[in-house]
C-alpha cells in the first residue's frame, strides 16, 4: 500500500505528520489515485464553505488525530461523536461564578427535555424509534421542555435559553443559539412559555428549520433582581437536532408521507446486482436507529473535519458524506478492494448491513476493510436517513465510467478486430450502485431541486478527492454536464454510447460500431412499501432512441474531450446479433447461444468468433478460458442459433467474485464488410439461506431461528462464516461454522431477544473463499412487552458477538 502521507491535500492550515505507528489493517485501494493540490478541501470541495479566517477555530475533530501512536487513538464514549466539549460555562452556579446563590435569584434546579421514546417531542419529531434516552429533534419543529424553579416564574425574571455546538462557538455562526424566552429570536429559534405553575415553568421552543445539524449543548441563563443564574451543563441535556423532511421551510422537505416512511424511517431494503437480464437481489440492514449509529454518523463529519457552521447546508453534507464513507485520502468509514483477495478484512459479499462497519469505525477510529460499490451505498444511506435526509439505493446496470472525459465508452481494436487491452482504459461495469438523496438546490438555477445523485465509491477524483455528488438528476437527463457537481461522470454511466474503433491501415482509428442502448440499460430502486423493484430509469433518461434522448447525449458530448466523435461514424447494419440468456447456476454446466438474424434482401455470410472469461463486476476480466469459431450462411429474413456448451470442469477454476462471465462476440460479413461486435455479461445463480422463526416474537423474550443452507458445489467449502443483524432484533453477529462438504445441507439454530416491536428484518449471509453472495431474510413482526415500547438500553454496546459453532450443533445433512 502507499505510505502515509503528510501532503493530505485539504489541510493547508492544519498540517498532520504521520506517525511511526502504521495502520493496522490494509489498504489495496485501486490504483486509481491522482495527486490533490495545495488548496483545503473546502476550498475544492465546495466553495461556499472555503472562505475561512485565521482566527476560525470552529474545525471539529482534526480528522487524523487518531491515526498516530496507541496511546493518541481516539475511542469515542458512547454518549458522542465528539469528546471535545465545549467548558459546561455554569461550573458556577451563579453569572459572577462564586458559586453564591443570593435570596430571591431565579434558579433552576433541573430540565425534563421530555426525551424518552413515550414522550410527545420524540413522538412528534419522528426520531421515537432511535435507540437514545437523549431528545433527538428535527430542525424547524417546535418541542416542548419543563424547568423545575426555586421559585414561581415572575413576569419580570428574564429567562434565556442556549445551545452550543463545536469548539468555539459563536452566534454569527449559528454554534451559539441564544433564544430569550416569551421574546422574537433570531434565525427562527424562538421560546415561549405555556404553563407556569407553582415553581414548574412549561416552554414551546422553536427552532430554526436552518440550524446547524449535530449534537448541541443545552443550558439556562436567568436574570432577576437578585442576580443571574447559569445551569451547569450536563451530558444528559444534550440534544440532537437533525435535518426535517417533514418541514415545508426545510431544504431537504418532501412532499408525500409514504415517501418519507420509506426514505427516512424504514430501516431495511433491498440492493440490486448481478446482471440486466439476470437480477440479484439481497436485503441491507441499514440500522439509522441502532444505538450507536447517529454518533458514528456525527463522527464522520468530526473526522472529516466539517466546520460546523457549514453542517445546516444538505449539499454540503452530503457531499461531505460522499467522501468521507471511502477511506481513500481521508481515512473515511471503508476501505475499497476489488482485487478478489479479502484475507485481511471481510469479503463485501458477506456484509449483510451497515451497523457492524459504522460502529467499528466510530469505536476504533480505523477504516473498515472491505467495501465495494454496494457496500458504499448502504453506509451512505445509513448515514443520510439517519442524519435526516430522504435517501434510496439505486442500481445502474451496463454502468460506463469513462476515463477521459468524452462521454462515450471507446473500445479499440486492431486490423483483425482483436482488442487492443492497451488503449481500452474505459470499462462497463455489469452494475454499480449509488445513492439518491431529496433536497432543493439553492446554488443551482431552477429545476434542478429534488433527487441527486450521492456516489461513494471512489472512482475518479472530483476536485481533487474522492467523492462524487450531489448532481441533479434533471441536469443528467438532459445531458447538462456543466451543472455541478460531477455532472459528466454521471452522465457518462448511464447514457454515453459505446463506440467502437477499428485500427486502419495507415495507423488512424475509424468507428465501425456504435451502441445506442448499451449503457444504462435498466435503473431500479426498492419500490416504496414494498419489496418489488421500481423502474427509475426515465427519471434519469429520456426514452432510448427518442429525440430527446439523441439531443441529450449531443449536447454532453458537445462538451467531453471528443466532440465531433459521431462525425467519423460508418454503419451498414444487414445482420443483428441476440444473445439468448439462459439460467445459469454455480456448480452446473451452461450453455451460451448466440442468435444471428439476417434484415436485409440478399443472402449474408458471417465469420463469428466468439470469446468467454470470467470478469469482475467492474468489467474487468481475466483470460479467455473457451473460444468457438464459426461461419454462418443466413438466407434472406432468415435466423440461426450458435451454441457453445461449458462445463463446471471448465469454468470453475477460473471464477472470481459475483460468478459473472463475459462473452465477447466479434466477427464480420462477407458480402458488405459489416462488423459485428457485441459484449454480454451473464451470472452464476448462487443459492439462498432458507430461514424459519421457531416461535413467537416478544420484546424482551427470547426466540429462535434456524438457517439452513445446501452447498451447491461438489466441492468442500471452508472457513465458512455466517452473519446474523437486524434492527431491534439482532446486533451483528458472526458464526463461525468452519468447513461444510460438496454437497451437504447443514442447519443452525440460533437465539435474538427482540428489544423494538414492529415489523422486523433479521438478514443473514454466508461467506467462505470458494462461495460468496449468498443471503437470507426474514420478516419477523414483534409484539411489544406489556407496558413497554422496547428494551434497549445504552449498555448494549456491544457492537459485534462472534462464536464458533461446533459440527455437532449444525444440524444434519
Amino acid at each position: 500500500m502507499d505510505g502515509l502521507r503528510s501532503d493530505m491535500g485539504r489541510w493547508s492550515g492544519n498540517p498532520w505528520q504521520p506517525s511511526s505507528t502504521p495502520s493496522p489493517e490494509p489498504e489495496p485501494e485501486p490504483d486509481r489515485r491522482s495527486h490533490r493540490g495545495s488548496r483545503s478541501f473546502w476550498a475544492r470541495c465546495c466553495a461556499c464553505c472555503s472562505c475561512r479566517s485565521g482566527a476560525d477555530d470552529d474545525w471539529g475533530a482534526d480528522p487524523h488525530r487518531d491515526r498516530g501512536s496507541s496511546s493518541g487513538r481516539r475511542r469515542p464514549d458512547s454518549r458522542g461523536s465528539d469528546s471535545r466539549r465545549p467548558n459546561s460555562r455554569g461550573s458556577g452556579v451563579n453569572a459572577a461564578g462564586d458559586g453564591t446563590i443570593r435570596e430571591g435569584m431565579l434558579v433552576v434546579t433541573g430540565v425534563d427535555l421530555l426525551s424518552s421514546r413515550s414522550d410527545q417531542n420524540r413522538q412528534a419529531h419522528h426520531t421515537d424509534e432511535f435507540e437514545y434516552d437523549e431528545l433527538i429533534l428535527r430542525r424547524g419543529q417546535p418541542f416542548h421542555m419543563v424547568l423545575f424553579l426555586s421559585r414561581p416564574y415572575e413576569s419580570s425574571d428574564r429567562v434565556t435559553l442556549e445551545l452550543l455546538i463545536g469548539n468555539n462557538p459563536e452566534v454569527g455562526k449559528g454554534t451559539h443559539v441564544i433564544i430569550p424566552v416569551g421574546k422574537g429570536g433570531s434565525g427562527g429559534w424562538k421560546a415561549q412559555v405555556t404553563k407556569s405553575s407553582g415553581q414548574n415553568l412549561n416552554l414551546r421552543v422553536h427552532t430554526s428549520p436552518n440550524a446547524i445539524i449535530g449534537k448541541f449543548q443545552f443550558t439556562v441563563r436567568t436574570h432577576s433582581e437578585a442576580g443571574e443564574f447559569l445551569l451547569p451543563f450536563e451530558p444528559r441535556n444534550e440534544i440532537y437536532i437533525l435535518f426535517n423532511p417533514w418541514c415545508p421551510e426545510d431544504i431537504v422537505y418532501v412532499d408525500h408521507e409514504d415517501w418519507r416512511q420509506e426514505y427516512v424511517l424504514n430501516e431495511s431494503g433491498r440492493i440490486y446486482y448481478g446482471t440486466e437480464a439476470q437480477i440479484g437481489e439481497r436485503t441491507w440492514n441499514y440500522g439509522q436507529f441502532d444505538h450507536g449509529v447517529l454518533d458514528a454518523c456525527l463522527y464522520i463529519l468530526d473526522r472529516r473535519g466539517m466546520p460546523y457552521g457549514g453542517r445546516g447546508d444538505a449539499v454540503s453534507v452530503s457531499r461531505v458524506v460522499s467522501a468521507m464513507v471511502n477511506s481513500l485520502d481521508d481515512n473515511g468509514v471503508l476501505i475499497g478492494n476489488w482485487s478478489g483477495d479479502y484475507s485481511r478484512g471481510t469479503n463485501p459479499s458477506a456484509w449483510v448491513g451497515s451497523v457492524e462497519i459504522l460502529l467499528s469505525y466510530l469505536h476504533t477510529g480505523y477504516s473498515v476493510p472491505y467495501g465495494q460499490c454496494w457496500v458504499f451505498a448502504g453506509v451512505t444511506t445509513t448515514v443520510l436517513r439517519c442524519l435526516g435526509l430522504a435517501a434510496r439505493t439505486v442500481t445502474n446496470f451496463n454502468s460506463a465510467h469513462d476515463t477521459d472525459t468524452s462521454l462515450t465508452m471507446d473500445i479499440y481494436f486492431d486490423e483483425n478486430m482483436k482488442p487492443l487491452e492497451h488503449l481500452n482504459h474505459d470499462s462497463v461495469w455489469n452494475f454499480h450502485v449509488w445513492n439518491d438523496c431529496w433536497m432543493k438546490r439553492p446554488d443551482l438555477p431552477s429545476g434542478f431541486d429534488g433527487w441527486q445523485v450521492v456516489d461513494a465509491t471512489p472512482q475518479e477524483t472530483s476536485s481533487g478527492i474522492f467523492c462524487c455528488g450531489p448532481c441533479s438528476v434533471q441536469s443528467i437527463k438532459n445531458g447538462l454536464v456543466y451543472m455541478k457537481y460531477d455532472t459528466p461522470f454521471i452522465f457518462a454511466e448511464v447514457n454515453s454510447d459505446k463506440v467502437y474503433w477499428q485500427r486502419q491501415d495507415d495507423g488512424s482509428f475509424k468507428i465501425v460500431y456504435v451502441e445506442e442502448k448499451a449503457i444504462g440499460t435498466l435503473i431500479i430502486t426498492k419500490a416504496i412499501g414494498s419489496n418489488m423493484r421500481e423502474d427509475i430509469t426515465h427519471i434519469y433518461k429520456h426514452p432510448e432512441g427518442s429525440e430527446a434522448e439523441r439531443k441529450a447525449v449531443e449536447t454532453a458530448t458537445s462538451y467531453g474531450s471528443k466532440p465531433n466523435v459521431y462525425a467519423t461514424r460508418d454503419s451498414a447494419e444487414d445482420v443483428a446479433i441476440q444473445v439468448d440468456a439462459q439460467d445459469a447456476v454455480m456448480g452446473q454446466d451452461l450453455t451460451v447461444c448466440v442468435v444471428l438474424t439476417n434484415r436485409g434482401s440478399s443472402r449474408r455470410t458471417v465469420k463469428l468468433h466468439l470469446y468467454l472469461s470470467v470478469t469482475f463486476y467492474t468489467g474487468v476480466t481475466g483470460s479467455v478460458f473457451k473460444e468457438s469459431k464459426k461461419e454462418v450462411v443466413l438466407a434472406p429474413g432468415a435466423s440461426d442459433r450458435v451454441t457453445m456448451p461449458v462445463a463446471y470442469k471448465e469454468y470453475q477454476p477460473h471464477l472470481v467474485d459475483q460468478g459473472a462471465m463475459l462473452l465477447n462476440i466479434s466477427g464480420h460479413v462477407k458480402e458488405n464488410g459489416q462488423v459485428l461486435a457485441k459484449q454480454h455479461t451473464f451470472r452464476l445463480r448462487t443459492p439462498d439461506l432458507s430461514l424459519t422463526l421457531l416461535g413467537a416474537a416478544v420484546v424482551g423474550q427470547e426466540c429462535g431461528v434456524q438457517i439452513v443452507f445446501k452447498n451447491p458445489l461438489p466441492v468442500r467449502l471452508t472457513n465458512v462464516v455466517f452473519r446474523l443483524e437486524g434492527s431491534g432484533l439482532q446486533r451483528p453477529k458472526i458464526l463461525n461454522v468452519g468447513d461444510i462438504g460438496g454437497n451437504e445441507t447443514v442447519t443452525l439454530r440460533q437465539t435474538f431477544v427482540p428489544v423494538r416491536p414492529g415489523p422486523r428484518q433479521l438478514i443473514a449471509s454466508l461467506d467462505s473463499p470458494q462461495l460468496s453472495q449468498v443471503h437470507g431474510v426474514i420478516q419477523v413482526d414483534v409484539a411489544p412487552a406489556s407496558g413497554n415500547r422496547g428494551i434497549f438500553s445504552n449498555a448494549g454496546e456491544n457492537t459485534l458477538s462472534g462464536e464458533t459453532i461446533p459440527m455437532a450443533s449444525r444440524g444434519g445433512a
